[in-house]
């Protein structure tokens, strides 16, 4: 495994207690970084944490739908950590599986509101730390189906489109300031996500990956950590694949 240097990094990951979140938590910590879990899922943070058992990791309850609990808990952290070098935003939801037409609206809006307002609302709030700071990391978990779109998944599709949209704006903004914005489109992995998922749709998503297997957690971990790391000095407003060839573009 290669080693990136995160040491004296203090990082944010959200979502952070399982599947894409749990792993890259783990692989900043193994780089050095002290990170902090938001979720909330307080068992499944629980569980994290003993599963980590590492002094540079906690943790708080933050729904980050809700931009004031958002900016209370990154003032928290600073008087805490003293800076804010990397954001990771990983939390989402996949939403139902079914047509445009039968999408329910109360549906559409929540997985709006997680995967792409949230996004926003983080990026917003967390900005002027970094910017004081003069450096930053910031990587958004998108998707594949943000640049195909996967049929019988439309608000997914579209609200990770919107999240590749989002990082592009953001990252040439902060180009000048020592601020990168990266965004990774993952294929599916089996994480819980997949309980929200119907079998037919898992089949469909598989059956359009030419290395015909999901992406492991640990992949796109160890790409998340380059993204966040100093190395990555130049890249921002990019979009980096990890489809399993799946990506057209």
């Amino acid at each position: 495994m290669i080693n990136f240097d995160l040491k004296n990094r203090v990082a944010i990951v959200t979502g952070g207690a399982q599947g894409f979140g749990l792993a890259i938590t783990e692989r900043f910590i193994e780089s050095g970084a002290s990170v902090v879990i938001w979720d909330i899922d307080e068992e499944a943070i629980k569980t994290a944490i003993s599963k980590i058992n590492s002094d540079k990791v906690s943790y708080q309850i933050v729904d980050v739908g809700n931009y004031e609990s958002i900016e209370k808990n990154l003032t928290e952290i600073e008087k805490t950590h003293k800076k804010i070098d990397i954001f990771i935003n990983n939390a989402g939801v996949a939403g139902k599986n079914t047509t445009v037409v039968d999408y329910p609206l109360e549906e559409w809006k929540k997985v709006i509101d997680l995967n792409l307002n949230a996004v926003f609302y983080c990026c917003k709030a967390v900005t002027p730390y970094m910017i004081k700071n003069n450096y930053g990391r910031i990587v958004n978990i998108a998707s594949i189906a943000g640049k195909e779109g996967n049929p019988n998944a439309s608000a997914y599709s579209t609200s990770k489109a919107g999240v590749i949209g989002l990082t592009k704006s953001l990252g040439k903004e902060l180009a000048l300031k020592n601020i990168a914005v990266n965004c990774v489109t993952p294929a599916a992995a089996k994480t819980r996500i997949f309980d929200q998922m119907t079998e037919e749709h898992i089949n469909y998503m598989l059956s359009k990956i030419p290395r015909n297997k999901f992406a492991k957690v640990n992949e796109l971990a160890s790409l998340v950590t380059w993204l966040s790391s100093e190395e990555n000095s130049f890249s921002t407003a990019a979009v980096f694949d990890l489809s399993g060839g799946r990506a057209t573009y």
